[in-house]
């Protein structure tokens, strides 16, 4: 009875220790995730993870993962607000229009970003001396559209009617932008 129950317990720790190991690994919960942390109406946000045997290395990659992680959310929604903004309107000028457009929300985004924040910054040192690096950013999206709507003012090459679609393209954003839900 005794052999029996020894065999028994063994199988059974066995069998939790089995049902317990995860193909995959175990799941981590990396800083700065979750739904605080993802864009929606108001927000362009982003957050990445730099990894260096130097802190100021790790901290750059960080940064400019997050950096073009946002970079690349605005230019997807100029390209959907642009098509959708052009199939609803019409005029001699929207495709210049349009064409100046798109080429400013690639410069903004390619040179600086207006008004974008950190929101959040941790630093991991492993036993191995490696650093770790998290970083969260946010733009407020009214904000960015009214920096694009002064550089599009600027810009000596859009002809005045092509100027008021593109104020017009913006004043929808912005008016989008402020009405969504934090």
């Amino acid at each position: 009875m005794q052999r029996f129950t020894s065999i028994s317990i063994l199988t059974l720790a066995l069998f939790f220790m089995g049902c317990a190991a995860n193909p995959l690994g175990s799941k981590v919960k990396e800083p700065f995730s979750g739904s605080k942390y993802e864009s929606n109406q108001r927000f362009y946000r982003a957050s990445a993870k730099g990894t260096s045997k130097m802190d100021q290395v790790a901290q750059s990659q960080a940064e400019m993962k997050a950096r073009q992680s946002i970079a690349q959310q605005v230019s997807t929604t100029f390209e959907v607000v642009t098509d959708n903004y052009q199939k609803n309107m019409e005029g001699s000028y929207m495709e210049e229009a349009v064409s100046r457009f798109e080429t400013l929300a690639r410069e903004i985004t390619r040179t600086n970003l207006t008004d974008l924040r950190l929101v959040g910054n941790e630093k991991y040192l492993s036993d191995d001396g490696t650093y770790s690096v998290f970083v969260a950013f946010e733009i407020k999206k009214s904000s960015m559209y009214r920096h694009m709507k002064k550089q599009a003012k600027l810009d000596a090459n859009i002809s005045e009617q092509a100027l008021k679609e593109i104020e017009q393209l913006l004043d929808i954003q912005i008016k989008a932008a402020e009405s969504g839900e934090d």
